[in-house]
């Protein structure tokens, strides 16, 4: 059998109905912006491999810096010892950082180190003697797949099984200047049971990439701090540099109480999680009471490996070159969304950073199951492009190594696809 074949035998691949599906692409090795199938074709990576990967595949930096640790300590229990890199990441991360985030909690994955911020925020409240269970979150979220972050996610076809599973949340808008008033009045009925607010800070990325403003979110921000609502910003995709600062942090004025991280975290080479503190969230937890400790832990919590990559990958951020890329990249993103308006297959365009979406207009309406994606799919991967369309919902998040030029032929082969099905609907229509 191939390697597809064998694939087909015996993995269950995510996000993906397995009846209907092609055939998994094999990739053998990844090399920079690109990535090599089993057949030797080459592809631009132009989602970063589901938004991790900032500094292209097979990082020879990183690669040397994990393969050092592998041969020093590659695992050890996180509860009751430490070592080095986690120390490390720990101090280097909270020095970007807004200045109340004091205290790291590792974890796994996205969705783990949201459950983490979710448990010590009840757990908060509980501790001090607080009834306060309630979560406010904002329609459409996306905060992960395991039960806590599906509960805060926004209901859909996703979460339609484990509907009556999920606890209760208050859902809101994502902030307008015309619609801040009526939101506060919202929070303002229930803010006395809400123990915090979770939201992914300036775009809501599987939604489909939805965008608001940094002003709107600062200001509904204040409020939840006047009402004593703790805030747990997600930054599981804007972070490491993806809105063209930083962290979406750096975009607002208000702090929040929690920070979330991973995607980018380690530089797309391990897997981990971060959830970020205040001292104040740290401190409650602070007691003789045995049962006032926050109960949670994973086996792989720190592992020195992942705390590696994160240190390579950070450093590699940090640098001159990497900034100058990520401005490089927004620009450019800036100068294609005036072509992508002017076209009349195209709407809703915009951008943030490096990150650029716009939607491909289509007699279905704007939906992640709309038929187009999957045509779009094909197409690009046809022209030697990875792209993953949200439903008729494109976007690109490209690692930052991309050149000029590879982005300039990505961008080419988009409009050539746009004009190709703008001719094809034509055709059907006459």
């Amino acid at each position: 059998m191939n390697l597809q074949e064998r694939d087909r035998a015996v993995n269950w691949h995510p996000y993906t109905q397995m009846k209907t599906a092609n055939d998994a692409i094999p990739i053998v090795r990844g090399k920079g912006v690109h990535l090599y199938d089993h057949e030797g074709k080459q592809y631009i990576d132009a989602v970063s491999s589901w938004w991790v990967t900032l500094h292209g595949h097979a990082h020879p930096y990183i690669a040397q810096r994990v393969s050092e640790q592998l041969n020093t300590l590659e695992q050890v229990i996180f509860a009751g010892f430490t070592h080095e890199p986690a120390i490390q990441l720990s101090e280097n991360l909270l020095k970007l950082l807004p200045e109340n985030q004091q205290k790291v909690f590792y974890s796994d994955n996205g969705s783990t180190a949201v459950e983490v911020a979710l448990k010590m925020c009840i757990q908060y409240c509980y501790n001090l003697g607080k009834e306060k269970t309630k979560i406010l979150a904002f329609k459409n979220a996306y905060h992960g797949d395991t039960f806590g972050a599906m509960s805060v996610s926004g209901r859909s076809v996703w979460t339609k099984p484990f509907g009556e599973m999920l606890f209760e949340v208050i859902f809101i808008d994502t902030p307008t200047s015309e619609n801040l008033e009526n939101l506060k009045n919202q929070i303002k009925k229930y803010a006395t049971d809400i123990a915090c607010f979770i939201y992914e800070p300036l775009i809501q990325g599987a939604a489909g990439m939805l965008m608001y403003e940094a002003q709107d979110l600062d200001e509904l921000m204040k409020f939840c701090r006047e009402q004593e609502i703790l805030m747990v910003q997600d930054e599981v995709f804007t972070g490491f540099g993806r809105t063209g600062k930083l962290f979406a942090a750096n975009h607002l004025s208000e702090k929040p109480d929690i920070m979330c991280f991973s995607k980018g975290l380690t530089g797309g080479t391990l897997p981990m999680g971060i959830t970020t503190c205040s001292n104040e969230i740290y401190n409650a937890f602070l007691s003789e009471d045995k049962y006032k400790t926050l109960f949670h832990g994973h086996s792989f919590t720190a592992n020195p490996l992942s705390c590696t990559a994160a240190l390579a990958s950070m450093e590699l951020l940090l640098n001159e070159e990497t900034q100058h890329n990520i401005q490089r990249i927004s620009e450019q993103h800036s100068q294609f969304s005036i072509l992508l308006k002017q076209h009349s297959n195209v709407e809703n365009v915009r951008q943030t950073g490096t990150i650029i979406a716009w939607e491909f207009k289509t007699h279905q309406g704007t939906s992640y199951f709309n038929e187009i994606g999957k045509i779009l799919y094909d197409e690009f991967l046809s022209r030697g492009i990875i792209m993953r369309p949200l439903g008729n919902v494109m976007y690109l998040v490209p690692p930052y190594c991309i050149t000029s030029e590879e982005l300039e032929f990505t961008y080419k082969n988009i409009l050539e696809v746009l004009d190709k099905f703008k001719i094809e609907e034509e055709l059907m229509k006459a």
